[in-house]
């Protein structure tokens, strides 16, 4: 698959979600430094990692639009292989 650059732009939301999982990191951390309980902590590890699963998904979509036209709007040929890998990687 050739090289996409995606407009910032269509990644904000992305990076929005980016910046509130860091944020989230960073109270799980405190928590488990607080010696808060456990079954609190993986229920907050859970959420941030679903959210990062989220996020990633969303890349890798707003790349599938980019990848599949060119400038012009016309559709391209689309490494599907590569486009699965990605998702899998996800997963």
């Amino acid at each position: 698959m050739e090289d996409v650059d995606i407009p910032a732009g269509e990644l904000a939301d992305v990076v929005k979600r980016l910046k509130r999982i860091e944020g989230q990191l960073g109270g799980i951390v405190e928590m488990i430094e607080d010696g808060r309980d456990c079954s609190a902590v993986v229920t907050q590890l859970a959420a941030a990692s679903k959210a990062l699963s989220k996020a990633g998904s969303a890349v890798v979509s707003t790349g599938m639009r980019h990848c599949s036209t060119d400038e012009d709007g016309e559709a391209r040929a689309v490494d599907l292989r590569e486009l699965e890998r990605l998702f899998l990687s996800l997963a």
